[in-house]
């Protein structure tokens, strides 16, 4: 069974193309404009060995907040469509990822509820011209449309740009763990008999 979705999402604020595959081999080809975080998207499809493509043409002449916010509401609905009724799926994922000095913690459930909870320490407001306060609300994002509950716990860290993207990182290892088909479960993984 394919596990792939493409989404369409436009606003008068942007206009985004997402195609994603669950069962790919992490090759990852975004363009959004936004160098950091197309490095970002890069890292999920990559170490969550999903397939990735997104196009993303937003009003970056005001600044880069709807592009981030729409993109990664779209990127939330494709996982929630590709993942379908999560039937035989694991389900929970958690990784603990370090990059030089930093170190993030992550846990998903493909309950769908929608949850997020994020611990990051204050950062320098910009790398490059990617503003740092943008990673919760990708979070917050991804989190409402895949209907996912998400855990991200930054444990150390002096750079911002270690600290951001371990954190990618690691959500996209506890991502790669949770959609990954389990053969001891039968049907979906709850008691109640549904997720979502």
């Amino acid at each position: 069974m394919s596990r792939t979705a493409t989404v369409e999402r436009a606003t008068k604020e942007s206009r985004v193309s997402v195609s994603l595959d669950l069962d790919g081999t992490g090759v990852a080809d975004v363009a959004t404009g936004v160098p950091f975080y197309d490095h970002m998207m890069a890292q999920l499809g990559k170490h969550g060995g999903f397939d990735l493509t997104i196009r993303t043409e937003g009003d970056l002449e005001v600044d880069a907040h709807h592009t981030v916010e729409d993109t990664s509401l779209a990127v939330g609905q494709a996982l929630r469509e590709a993942l379908g009724d999560k039937a035989g799926l694991r389900r929970y994922g958690d990784a603990l990822v370090p990059l030089d000095e930093a170190l993030v913690q992550s846990a998903v459930d493909l309950s769908g509820r929608p949850y997020l909870v994020h611990d990051e320490p204050e950062l320098v407001e910009l790398i490059g011209t990617y503003d740092t306060t943008l990673t919760r609300h990708i979070w917050e994002s991804i989190v409402a449309t895949a209907q996912i509950t998400l855990h991200v716990r930054v444990l150390s860290g002096r750079n911002a740009h270690h600290i951001v993207e371990a954190q990618f990182k690691s959500v996209a290892r506890s991502l790669r763990t949770a959609v990954a088909p389990d053969p001891r479960v039968i049907g979906v993984p709850s008691t109640k008999g549904t997720l979502g």
